[in-house]
């Protein structure tokens, strides 16, 4: 099964998505949340993120949700320690993160392909609320 790794800049926004992702997903789905820098103060950490990368990471690949623009350079930076058999399994989605977590964790949890899963999590970007 696809991981999901939810970097927020956030520790509880993070472990919320992660929650709340976990209601609609199968027990075995992986699922991290990487929120926060140390002392529950708001930032990311590389390190946190590339460990939760490598613990997410099944072997069928990681969908990684992202909260604002420096988590995606923090999320690069993970990325650029891990090796290249593993980075290239590896999709940031651009998606809502809280919408585009929900959305992937459901397809990941279909069995579905890394490719299939960033789809689904960057179709997000659409849904309507009203």
């Amino acid at each position: 099964m696809v991981g999901i790794v939810i970097v927020s800049h956030s520790q509880k926004v993070a472990e919320g998505i992660r929650d709340m992702a976990l209601q609609m997903s199968r027990p075995e789905q992986q699922i991290i949340a990487a929120g926060g820098i140390d002392d529950d103060k708001i930032g990311t950490d590389v390190m946190k993120i590339s460990e939760a990368i490598i613990a997410a990471n099944t072997g069928d690949g990681v969908v990684v949700m992202v909260d604002l623009g420096s988590a995606v350079m923090s999320t690069d930076t993970a990325l650029e320690l891990l090796d290249a058999e593993v980075r290239d399994q590896v999709k940031i989605a651009d998606a809502p993160i809280l919408e585009g977590a929900i959305s992937a964790t459901v397809e990941a949890s279909l069995g579905s392909s890394l490719s299939t899963v960033l789809a689904t999590a960057e179709d997000a970007r659409n849904l309507r609320k009203c």
